[in-house]
């Protein structure tokens, strides 16, 4: 046996943590199926009250994939090579195949558990009859697959990065990009006439790395994005793109596993002001900001502490912030565009969901990567120490992490400013919507902050406190959609309503008018939600501050 295996399998099992979660899961999707279970002795001979139990089941089950199989896999490797135990297994006399084989067979079973937590609950769905065996047997290799694919791109991301925490941040945004963005192309070009039948069969095979389309074409909903056309399966597209991609990612992984795996280049560097005066004057005209000239003083009425997390921190760095607003603000402006000139027939409405979206996924893609880590990176690199025999307040301290993160946050969402004011434009009575859309976006930015500066602030490790924020912020804010994807079946009007308000993405979808959440009322109460909640975690953050602070 590979003894690769059996450490890494054991070494999970042995973490608290990942007995919690399984205990944790098994419950869970018990509890599903139990709140959809009849309640009398009567059987539903139509099917459609198992079926209604099978989504539920199914949305749960591929959530759980989602928000756990990523973290493990993301920080093997790299873990491996800072604790300088890669180096000893490079040096044995097993090759990188063996070696990669060991660790991902290891993340791999305890995936398989995972799955297996949910077995109970799927032996209570086909127990209610109407469901074929070949709709579970699909549901379990989509996921399957899906767990396959995620491990994979894990362990390809581990293999580059120096940190753990920065391998489970790069990890879930390249998850989330596979999950959500791969769906766009598709959206853009299919009946549009743009760029012909051959761009509109590259939109529908990049959709397939999608697994929401799989998923939701074997709980028997239609096939997201597939406007009524007869394509190819979602299920058959989404295994080949899965496979083929794992292969990739596998290959890929297994080429660097070797000795210069720890080889680093690294810049001899420059500094601006001391180059010669022509080359310091064409640099300060090319670059808006340039990152190689040397830093101010911090000015008396700045947060010091604020500096330091700007330019100790890769997204605080202006050039790298300049870089992602231009994308934001383009991408906004191209999808108003596409919508004033009649390249598609989406509608304002659609446009505005779009925009929406797109604001929400990159504030939960940045808020936990920058929020998780603004107390546990300092208490795991002992920066806390020194932090403490400094005469800055534990208030001014909190406030200074804290600004670091929300101007970062406010820049990408005034980027995509520019759509809003062409959607006034087009449509002048949208301008109260679209305020109103605005302050929903506000709400979610604070929201997401709060709960990922709060949650972080209780580990000491920054790579668990990622790992966790991230599984909590996504669970906070895709819950509730998952839920929306199961509306009138099985979930109620009330039921949907309710879930749509514990964030306030679905009151700017619904003020906005997107397909599917016009008939939700869902303002002013979600806006007191979102303060209420946001502000206990932002006590619970300062009671944590306090507390480390005064700690011997």
């Amino acid at each position: 046996m590979n003894p690769v295996i059996r450490r890494e399998f054991i070494g999970i099992l042995r973490s608290p943590r990942a007995f919690g979660m399984l205990v944790c899961l098994t419950i869970v999707f018990s509890l599903a199926v139990l709140m959809r279970w009849p309640s009398d002795a009567s059987v539903d001979l139509s099917g459609v009250q198992s079926l209604q139990v099978f989504r539920v089941f199914g949305y749960g089950l591929m959530a759980g994939v989602i928000f756990l199989v990523p973290a493990f896999p993301a920080t093997s490797l790299v873990n491996e090579k800072n604790s300088g135990t890669l180096a000893l297994l490079l040096n044995s006399p097993m090759n990188g195949a063996s070696i990669y084989l060991g660790k991902i067979s290891g993340v791999l079973l305890f995936s398989v558990l995972v799955l297996f937590c949910s077995l109970p609950a799927s032996a209570a769905c086909f127990a209610m009859g109407g469901i074929g065996d070949h709709k579970f047997l699909l549901l379990y290799l989509v996921l399957g697959l899906l767990t396959l694919q995620y491990t994979t791109l894990g362990m390809l991301v581990s293999s580059y990065v120096q940190s753990s925490d920065s391998a489970v941040r790069i990890t879930y945004a390249a998850v989330f990009a596979l999950l959500f963005l791969t769906l766009l192309p598709d959206v853009f070009f299919r009946g549009t006439g743009v760029g012909g039948v051959v761009a509109a069969d590259v939109g529908q095979w990049i959709r397939g790395f999608s697994p929401l389309p799989a998923v939701m074409e074997v709980l028997g909903q239609s096939d997201m994005g597939s406007l009524g056309l007869k394509t190819l399966p979602g299920v058959t597209r989404f295994v080949l793109l899965a496979l083929v991609s794992s292969g990739a990612f596998a290959a890929w992984t297994i080429s660097r596993l070797n000795h210069r795996i720890f080889d680093q280049s690294r810049s001899k560097g420059r500094i601006t002001n001391e180059m010669d005066g022509t080359s310091r004057l064409l640099r300060r005209l090319i670059f808006i900001v340039d990152p190689n000239r040397r830093k101010g003083g911090i000015p008396w009425f700045l947060n010091p502490v604020m500096v330091k997390e700007f330019r100790c921190r890769r997204f605080g760095r202006a050039q790298w912030l300049l870089r992602l607003v231009s994308v934001c603000a383009v991408t906004s402006m191209v999808l108003t565009y596409m919508a004033a000139t009649g390249i598609t027939s989406w509608g304002v409405e659609t446009i505005g969901a779009l925009l929406v979206l797109l604001q929400v996924l990159l504030v939960v893609v940045l808020a936990p990567s920058l929020g998780s880590g603004l107390i546990s990176g300092e208490r795991d690199s002992g920066g806390w120490e020194l932090l403490r025999m400094t005469p800055i307040s534990s208030f001014r301290l909190v406030i200074g992490k804290l600004m670091s993160v929300v101007w970062t946050l406010l820049l990408v969402l005034m980027a995509t400013l520019p759509g809003y004011v062409m959607m006034v434009m087009i449509a002048p009575e949208l301008s109260l919507q679209v305020q109103q859309v605005l302050v929903c976006l506000l709400w979610t930015s604070v929201y997401a902050l709060s709960v990922s500066a709060a949650v972080g602030s209780l580990f000491k490790s920054t790579a668990v406190s990622t790992s966790v924020t991230y599984v909590i912020v996504i669970g906070v804010f895709l819950l509730p959609l998952l839920i929306w994807l199961g509306r009138d079946a099985p979930f109620g009007f009330d039921t949907v309503q309710t879930a749509l308000l514990l964030n306030p993405v679905g009151a700017a979808l619904s003020v906005i008018e997107a397909p599917g959440f016009e008939s939700y009322e869902l303002l002013p109460l979600s806006w007191w939600i979102a303060g209420g909640v946001s502000g206990l975690m932002f006590v619970l953050l300062g009671v944590q501050v306090w507390r480390l602070s005064r700690a011997v």
